[in-house]
């Protein structure tokens, strides 16, 4: 995956959902395996061995003497395989998979995140790792949030192996919050008293300030308590009551000022500028913006704060990256090996100390490089978001493609200019992205 932070992923992935019946044509006319072969595939309990195909997600521009030299270390480890390293840019990553998939040249091991790995799992071309004992053996390794976070909804699996973890700590404003009497050491923790601080907020400030920069997105509903799809996720149950309720509090704060006044069409740069102008008080973030405050806006600098988003659940927003294995690969003994290689713990450490990602194996954040402060601006972004990573879920639904969301985003902005009612809107926007999963 490319090395981004969380509030900017790439849109490209999305497009892996509307594949479906395009693979499963395909697929019910030959086998799908790593080198066009439509069968033979060798099982997973032996030794490894053969020639397998490793392909990442646009990472070779940064990270190439890291992964030459961990196929090397492999290689050595088992004699009797040798691995080809691939990558692929970010763009149109989704179609690549999708067209190597449909065309039987999928790689033996290949980076994906969940809503990549569903279509692709869903056409039966990757490896049930729950159900494959030679994979399923290596599942006490990795974090239960990070396991949990590749397993995909109807499919009774977890279909790629953990490997890092990222989630978007919030910053805020001090100043901001003292200039509305709060208190700068206490930001909210839940929507009640999210929506308390921004109501507090507009009405000091003569609306010169705004708490948020953006309209409620998915993962907003998911925070809330709502329950966004049923169990199979076959259909979209954001548009229950609870759905409902925090649409209507969001309208009463767009109304009073509590949300920018661009919110509708704010981008995440556009959010980005206006907290740096100090325009808003709570924005998403990283540490490469805090080199950005210490320079351009030192006030800022000085005051800011961080937290998790505000949640009513407990557990905050992860997002998930894993290597997944071909189901119709000739060596999958190599390929699992080479796969456990990657994301074990020794490794992903290695790794995420090259990036700002951190590990999902277990005990990995209880190291004192994610949890103590060394005074960098790097470092105390580091041990803040490793903080929120354990009990973190990913929010979004697997299935959900960019399309849909555009189609919630669009009837968010019409409740909140008094279009349409919160309930209506909602109902419109789950009724439009069921039809869309009917089609895929």
């Amino acid at each position: 995956m490319p090395i981004s932070r969380p509030r900017s992923r790439s849109r490209s992935r999305r497009a892996a959902v509307a594949t479906v019946p395009f693979l499963a044509a395909v697929l019910a006319l030959g086998g799908c395996g790593s080198d066009g072969d439509d069968g033979g595939a060798a099982g997973a309990e032996g030794k490894p061995e053969g020639d397998i195909t490793f392909q990442t997600w646009n990472l070779r521009a940064k990270f190439k003497d890291y992964f030459e030299g961990l196929v090397k270390d492999f290689e050595e480890q088992h004699p009797g395989v040798r691995v080809k390293w691939l990558d692929q840019p970010a763009e149109h990553y989704a179609e690549k998979l999708s067209a190597d998939a449909a065309g039987g040249t999928l790689p033996d091991v290949v980076n994906v995140s969940p809503d990549l790995s569903y279509p692709l799992a869903k056409a039966g071309v990757l490896m049930n790792l729950d159900k494959e004992k030679a994979a399923a053996r290596f599942k006490d390794e990795y974090t239960a949030e990070a396991w949990q976070g590749n397993v995909l909804p109807g499919l009774g699996g977890s279909y790629a192996f953990p490997w890092y973890l990222n989630t978007g700590p919030l910053f805020y404003n001090k100043a901001l919050f003292r200039d509305s009497g709060l208190d700068p050491e206490k930001p909210p923790k839940n929507y009640d008293e999210l929506f308390a601080v921004a109501h507090r907020m507009a009405g000091r400030s003569g609306g010169r300030a705004a708490t948020l920069a953006g309209t409620p997105s998915i993962e907003d509903f998911g925070r809330y308590g709502v329950r966004l799809m049923n169990d199979d996720a076959t259909k979209f149950t954001y548009n229950e009551p609870k759905g409902v309720e925090l649409l209507t509090k969001y309208k009463e704060l767009y109304d009073r000022g509590g949300l920018d006044p661009q919110a509708l069409t704010n981008t995440p740069e556009k959010a980005g500028q206006k907290f740096l102008e100090q325009k808003v008080a709570m924005n998403p973030g990283g540490a490469h913006d805090m080199e950005t405050f210490k320079k351009n806006a030192p006030t800022l600098y000085r005051n800011l704060g961080i937290t998790d988003a505000p949640n009513n659940t407990g557990k905050p927003n992860m997002y998930v990256m894993g290597l997944a294995v071909n189901e119709r690969s000739k060596h999958k003994a190599a390929a699992v090996a080479l796969a456990h290689f990657v994301t074990d713990r020794l490794h992903q450490e290695a790794f995420a100390h090259k990036v700002a990602v951190f590990p999902s194996t277990k005990g990995s954040l209880d190291d004192p490089y994610w949890t103590k402060d060394d005074g960098t601006d790097e470092g105390r972004v580091r041990v803040a978001s490793a903080k929120m990573l354990k009990g973190a879920v990913n929010y979004t639904p697997v299935v959900m493609s960019d399309e849909m969301k555009t189609i919630l985003r669009n009837e968010v902005a019409k409740a909140l200019q008094g279009k349409k009612s919160p309930r209506q809107a909602l109902d419109d926007a789950a009724a439009q992205s069921d039809k869309l999963l009917r089609q895929s």
